[in-house]
């Protein structure tokens, strides 16, 4: 199983309804993409200044799985419309772990 974290910080021009329409298109992509086992992200808490401001986790059977859903027409159109025009840093790692 290939784990997937990514964690975002956003520019000053994010607002409540970009996060909000960031949040319902991420919702939608797991109907989209077949590979996606399971899929979850979310706003910081804010319980340390250091924190980025949001996160996602996603988990992929195989490392063909996570090709597949990285270039998918969806997940790119997620990027260019509701988190490229909003992100000051991403952070990302891929790792495997067994269920």
């Amino acid at each position: 199983m290939i784990r997937h974290v990514v964690v975002f910080r956003w520019n000053d021009t994010v607002t409540d309804e970009s996060l909000a329409a960031l949040s319902a298109a991420l919702d939608a992509l797991p109907d989209e993409i077949d590979q996606l086992v399971a899929y979850r992200h979310g706003s910081d808490l804010g319980l340390a200044d250091t924190n980025h401001d949001y996160a996602l986790v996603a988990d992929l059977a195989s490392t063909d799985d996570f090709a597949a859903y990285r270039d998918h027409p969806a997940h790119q159109a997620v990027i260019a419309e509701h988190i490229a025009p909003y992100v000051d840093s991403r952070v990302a790692v891929q790792y495997s772990w067994e269920p």
